[in-house]
């Protein structure tokens, strides 16, 4: 098992390495503009990160098929091609809008439903649990969970080292529990994945040589959401909000965004702004803490944001490994860690608002 991870980080690695080393000859449809309201590097840069996570996995898988190793089947990796080829289609083009980039992360849900049968059917809510009985109320709140989960991970990737690492964290959480209850096929797959993500993740943290892309982000969300619901269908013992409170970063994350827009500021949820979490950490308390003035202070900072939200995301994961069979405790946390998030939120708005200094207003 451990000569395939590495097989896979190595290819990761390499495909990242030939990526950047080679920018020059693709840079016309594969980089990244520094303009935009969510553009917080000042270099043109390679989005298709995602392409190096695909390679690696892809690698593990007819490696692993070589050496007859049955624990990472083709199911989990066929199933994520659409969400996949989807978003990286729009990192090549900037073209394809978030509604179609969503159909094709639900598609993606309904394939892994079809192939590993796996469904949320239940939350330990009463009412909640006796709709899920229905199948098909189940297969389509399932598939709606994967596909949040796929765009929330999109949603979050705005800095150097961001969503890899969340994932990686939520990833290690699943293959944590799944080990306890002796699941060794989805640890092995959350290590596949983990693999891939840390031959992304040295090029990626903190210099920022290539970034993920939406092809990226959506494959790791999709990954970590079809892991999490599988853990707790194939094991009844696992409350079903460990696996909420193990995403409750980039779910907290995409939830406020959504009311944010629509309710607080009267627009379309699907517009990209600047106050997402991590933007206003790093516009507000990073260069607050020392204005930077030159190109490679701008990337320093970039990076420096990141690891707030890595111990925000594991305030979140530590409790979920720690109360994993206890939905009453599970949920009391995720409450708590919904109000903490608000609040730490409203405190970098007041933060700005104080005046503090004057470049932050």
């Amino acid at each position: 098992m451990f000569l395939i991870l590495l097989f896979g980080f190595c290819l990761s690695t390499v495909t990242c390495l030939l990526i950047v080393r080679y920018q020059n000859l693709h840079a016309d449809f594969t980089t990244n503009s520094p303009d935009g309201p969510q553009k917080f590097h000042d270099k043109v840069t390679p989005r298709i990160g995602g392409l190096a996570l695909f390679v690696g996995i892809f690698g593990m898988w007819v490696l692993a098929k070589f050496l007859d190793l049955s624990m990472l089947t083709y199911s989990i990796f066929l199933a994520g091609l659409p969400v996949f080829l989807v978003g990286f289609l729009e990192d090549v083009t900037q073209k394809i809008g978030v509604k179609i980039r969503l159909c094709a992360a639900t598609i993606s849900g309904l394939i892994a439903v079809y192939l590993y049968g796996g469904l949320i059917t239940h939350l330990d809510i009463p009412w909640v649990d006796t709709i899920l009985t229905s199948f098909w109320v189940a297969a389509i709140f399932t598939c709606f969970g994967i596909a949040g989960l796929a765009n929330a991970y999109n949603l979050i990737d705005g800095f150097n080292g961001l969503a890899s690492m969340v994932g990686i964290i939520a990833l290690a959480a699943i293959a944590y529990i799944a080990f306890k209850v002796g699941d060794s096929a989805i640890t092995f797959k959350a290590f596949v994945m983990i693999a891939a993500i840390l031959g992304f993740f040295i090029w990626n943290y903190p210099r920022g040589l290539i970034f993920l892309g939406d092809g990226g982000a959506y494959l790791i969300g999709y990954w970590v959401a079809v892991l999490s619901i599988l853990l707790v269908y194939r094991h009844q013992e696992i409350s079903p909000w460990f696996a909420l409170l193990v995403n409750a970063y980039p779910v907290t994350e995409t939830l406020f965004t959504i009311w944010r827009r629509m309710v607080h500021h009267g627009r379309n949820p699907g517009l990209p702004d600047a106050a997402h979490f991590h933007s206003l950490i790093y516009r507000k308390l990073m260069r607050w803490v020392a204005p930077y003035n030159t190109s490679s202070e701008k990337t320093l900072y970039n990076a420096a944001t990141s690891p707030f939200l890595w111990v925000l995301s594991s305030l979140g994961v530590f409790p979920a490994l720690i109360f994993w069979q206890s939905t009453p405790a599970l949920m009391a946390c995720t409450f708590l860690y919904v109000l903490f998030y608000v609040w730490c939120y409203g405190q970098v708005i007041r933060f700005r608002k104080k005046g503090i200094s004057k470049q932050l207003s």
